[in-house]
């Protein structure tokens, strides 16, 4: 999958409604949009800034992201890491 596109990467992940989380902020924010516009829907996005946070501090982001939104209420959407601090 590393010589994959990213929109293969996207189209994969909503395939088997799998959330993908990505340090690529900027490509996946934009196949996200493209996707919209297109009336495509994904199971969901979360996008962090590549080593602003430690394994563990991703971890507990992850975590509370996942206690708090169910798959439904993921799918169609961004998620930014940082607002899970």
């Amino acid at each position: 999958m590393i010589r994959r596109s990213d929109e293969h990467h996207l189209e994969l992940a909503a395939k088997e409604q799998r959330v993908l989380y990505t340090f690529n902020l900027a490509d996946f924010y934009r196949l996200h949009t493209k996707w919209v516009a297109a009336g495509l829907v994904h199971a969901g996005l979360i996008l962090a800034h590549q080593q602003r946070y430690s394994v563990s501090d991703q971890l507990k982001r992850l975590l509370r992201l996942a206690g708090n939104l169910s798959a439904e209420e993921m799918r169609g959407k961004v998620e930014f890491l940082s607002a899970w601090g």
